[in-house]
């Protein structure tokens, strides 16, 4: 089994530092893991955190001191992570990532060949990756390591994402409220179940139950399964491995699983363009599987070339899915709402009639959409 651990900063962290007996329960674990046959990939948070305590500052109030306290924190939490798996006979490996990395096809192609590369030794490496916050800007940010985990866990085809965070799992409403109940099994990602999502949590951490639930519908579409567990519970890792349900919420995929490239669109930003289509060509893309004609194209935004990834929305704005633009945003604006026909004169050359051809193309849940 593959399986990605995304720890949150409330978990791996306290005001005074990097929380020692978690971290020593950790690693306990993944040496359990590792010699049972498993391979484990942490997505780490806790860098800003460590960093913040060891200069003695408060939670840092602009983009430079976060990145500062990022930097130190960084080898502080590597040298963590080093200093007790080294004497399990585990080796660790650093990937600090961030949007673009894995936006580019060819960047996310290198980054899942040096994460195979790495679990392939025996025994194989514990990767520890996590957002290079030091000098990623918002544009190029996921903002919070839940999403990155997600991804994360497509880059490597995980058999099981886990996420482990300061809350037992997902409740039915907040968690302080009277009457509040876990829910154990998430079938599908409904907005019933994203309305009982929240904002976040603790002063150190960056992520709330609403970037877990949407970690949850990144990994779930891909067919890799997450669950969501207290950090306290870590040693229930090992249950989990072995079919048993740990105390937490478990989100459910569908049967089957993306191939490599279509994982890559999904998770692909594409806020590079959005295409409005009209709702002739949502039922054509969606319901009876065609490509994108540039006559079903109402409206084109932001900018891109061709062959970039791009978000296509409804008339109502909500995301159907991602594809890879025949054309850049100029002529993509020039030939929207006209037959294909009329390509060439209108540009005086034709690429191809479809402006995203359907094999170029990930749909999402029509019910769901992705932001």
């Amino acid at each position: 089994m593959i399986l990605v651990l995304k720890i949150g900063t409330s978990t791996i962290a306290r005001e005074q530092g990097l929380d020692g007996r978690f971290l020593l329960a950790l690693a306990s674990v993944l040496g359990a893991l590792v010699d049972a046959g498993h391979k484990v990939v942490l997505v780490t948070s806790g860098a800003v955190g460590a960093g913040r305590a060891r200069m003695g500052l408060g939670r840092p109030a602009d983009l430079a001191t976060k990145q500062a306290a990022a930097a130190v924190g960084q080898g502080l939490l590597m040298h963590a992570y080093e200093s007790l798996l080294a004497p399990l006979g585990l080796a660790t490996a650093q990937l600090l990532l961030t949007r673009a990395d894995l936006d580019d096809r060819k960047r996310y192609l290198n980054a899942r060949g040096t994460l195979a590369r790495l679990l392939a030794f025996d025994p194989p490496v514990v990767p520890i990756v996590n957002e290079n916050d030091s000098i990623a800007t918002d544009e190029l940010r996921y903002g919070d390591n839940d999403t990155l985990s997600a991804h994360v866990a497509g880059l490597v085809d995980a058999d099981h994402l886990v996420i482990l965070t300061d809350i037992d799992g997902l409740y039915d409403r907040h968690p302080d409220q009277p009457g509040a109940r876990l829910v154990p099994e998430v079938p599908r990602i409904t907005p019933e179940i994203e309305a009982m999502a929240g904002g976040a949590g603790s002063a150190l951490g960056t992520g709330g139950m609403a970037t877990k639930v949407q970690a949850a519908r990144i990994a779930t579409s891909a067919g890799i399964p997450m669950t969501l567990m207290h950090g306290r519970h870590v040693r229930t890792l090992l249950d989990l491995v072995v079919g048993k349900h740990p105390h937490g919420t478990r989100f459910l995929a569908p049967e089957g699983r993306q191939a490599s490239r279509r994982r890559w669109l999904a998770s692909a930003d594409g806020r590079a363009g959005l295409l409005i289509l009209d709702d002739g060509a949502v039922a054509a893309v969606r319901d009876r599987g065609k490509s994108l004609l540039a006559a079903g194209i109402r409206s084109v935004e932001g900018s891109f070339a061709a062959g970039a990834v791009v978000r296509m929305a409804d008339a109502r704005g909500r995301i159907i899915g991602h594809g890879l633009a025949n054309y850049g945003d100029g002529d993509m604006r020039r030939i929207a709402g006209h037959p294909a026909e009329a390509i060439e004169g209108l540009l005086g050359f034709v690429t191809t009639e479809a402006a995203v051809h359907r094999n170029d193309m990930v749909l999402f849940d029509s019910q769901e959409g992705q932001g």
